[in-house]
């Protein structure tokens, strides 16, 4: 049998890594800050080539940008891909810490730590030669590793997927291990999936604005694009691919030899961590033929299992929202709820942009993987209690009434913000009829898929002058609150939503 489908690695390495009272007061973490790890791969042989800094701007308001793609596509140049990578993934602000300065980016992702790399393969462009591209945010540049178009091989290695031998650019996303694992230890391949998937919230935002099709696969063969990208899987794994745009296909060519180019260590010395590597390895899938079954099984789509007693107003015209780039910029994660009201109007746009179908390859048309459950503390219009969410995001079926903020705060690890949200949203997924349908890779499509869903609350929020966060949690202890209703489903993910506390003040000066 496939290592793929002996599931047995999936489920060992999420109750290993489950956050309970007992293990986060056994478990604490000391912080090596004398070995703090570099945020950036550094090729030091290799010659930069500076992305344009005049980004072209699509205007489309992010709520818009969140649920469609614009009809007429922008041109697929250098300063569009430019703009693309940058919206993605690109360094916002500095600070000073106590491992040397931070580097914030678009993305939320855990601990700042940006473990998260892109690599690029285009034909030719305007301004641009075909090739394999590293994209590096320290100084807004790529760097060539290999010249030529390598999109065939990529489509090959994907299963002979279309969309990759089409794409305008194939978009590959990377995980590097220590450079989380330096703080989070074996929870780190939890957050290859969330900080991955609040990326492409962006990076998918982004297509959308400038009216190119983007396409999702988790089906690769993973040695193949490890080699292609010349990664040290010791270090750094190819996690997914996005075929953005469209350009005449491209024929596939002979996999390479490795590159073993030359990069700066992270840290002077790094730990291993087997487990993570072990549910990687037997997440992987060997063969062209092999991608093409697994492909086969993407999950169906399921109805909901009761009707809903509330239904949400419809989130805001999307006209109303700032343009997509703006909404990016302005994105942080909240450090502080203020305890007051939010709006339904912004309940509902997040939830709505939650539960918008991915064009993904592990799922058929309209499918999700994670189920939104939802602890209400100050919605106007909406009873304190708990909640399951419909599939579209706009109903809400009531479990239990009551405000439950200490519950919230006690189930978010503890933390404030759980408490002090207005709400908050946990990812749930039955585990084992997914990984029965997908095998352990199924592990790999549930975490991004929450990431991505959750990244896409980020912005909603974000649009219309709110914040968000993502948080961490006793994995059991949801799943009891929420219970009967979540028996046989695993936590995934959680995002808070709220009024920032500097919000909360900047209003009552004003006022």
């Amino acid at each position: 049998m496939a290592r793929n489908w002996l599931i047995e690695a999936a489920r060992e390495y999420h109750a290993a890594t489950r956050h309970s009272f007992e293990s986060v007061r056994r478990g604490g973490v000391w912080l090596d800050w004398a070995n703090f790890p570099r945020l950036f791969k550094i090729y030091p042989d290799l010659e930069p080539l500076p992305l344009p800094r005049e980004l072209p701007a699509s205007g489309v308001p992010a709520l818009e940008a969140l649920r469609r793609r614009r009809g007429t596509p922008a041109p697929f140049d250098l300063p569009h891909l430019a703009a693309l990578l940058y919206f993605a993934a690109g360094i916002t602000r500095q600070r000073q810490g106590p491992g040397g300065p931070y580097f914030f980016r678009t993305y939320a992702c855990t601990g700042a730590l940006y473990e998260i790399e892109l690599y690029v393969a285009v034909p030719d462009l305007p301004g641009l030669p075909a090739g394999l591209y590293h994209f590096s945010p320290a100084d807004f540049a790529l760097r060539r590793l290999r010249g030529g178009d390598w999109r065939g091989t990529l489509a090959e290695a994907a299963g002979n997927d279309a969309a990759v031998a089409h794409a305008a650019a194939v978009v590959i996303s990377s995980g590097v291990y220590w450079r989380n694992a330096w703080k989070y230890g074996e929870r780190t391949y939890r957050h290859f999936g969330w900080d991955n998937g609040t990326l492409l919230a962006n990076l998918l935002a982004m297509a959308n604005a400038f009216g190119w099709p983007a396409r999702l696969l988790l089906g690769f063969v993973d040695e193949a694009v490890n080699v292609l990208c010349d990664l040290d899987e010791r270090e750094e794994v190819a996690l997914s691919l996005v075929a953005v745009g469209e350009a005449a296909a491209a024929a596939s060519r002979p996999l390479p030899d490795r590159l073993h180019l030359a990069t700066v260590p992270y840290s002077e010395r790094q730990r291993e961590f087997p487990l993570m590597r072990r549910v990687h390895h037997m997440s992987s899938l060997s063969t062209p033929q092999e991608v093409e079954r697994w492909r086969r099984s993407a999950m169906p789509a399921t109805a909901d299992a009761a009707p809903a007693d509330v239904r949400l107003e419809p989130p805001p015209d999307a006209g109303s929202s700032p343009p997509i780039e703006q909404v990016i910029l302005r994105r942080g994660s909240a450090r502080r709820f203020a305890r007051e009201p939010l709006p339904a109007a912004v309940l509902s746009a997040a939830l709505a942009a939650a539960s918008m179908p991915l064009n993904a390859d592990f799922v058929q048309r309209g499918a999700l993987l994670n189920e939104l459950f939802l602890i209400v503390h100050a919605v106007e219009g909406i009873a304190p209690g708990s909640y399951a969410v419909t599939k579209d995001g706009l109903g809400l079926r009531q479990l239990r009434a009551g405000l439950f903020r200490e519950v919230s705060r006690m189930l978010a690890l503890e933390q404030d913000l759980g408490g002090d949200a207005a709400a908050d949203v946990f990812f749930l997924a039955a585990l084992e009829p997914i990984l029965a349908r997908l095998g352990n890779r199924g592990y790999r499509a549930i975490q991004l898929e929450a990431g991505i869903r959750g990244g896409r609350i980020y912005l909603a929020s974000y649009a219309l002058g709110y914040g968000a966060t993502g948080l961490t949690f006793y994995d059991d202890e949801v799943i009891r609150f929420f219970s009967p209703q979540a028996a046989g489903r695993q936590t995934i993910f959680l995002v808070a939503v709220g009024s920032p506390a500097r919000r909360a003040r900047t209003q009552a000066a004003q006022e």
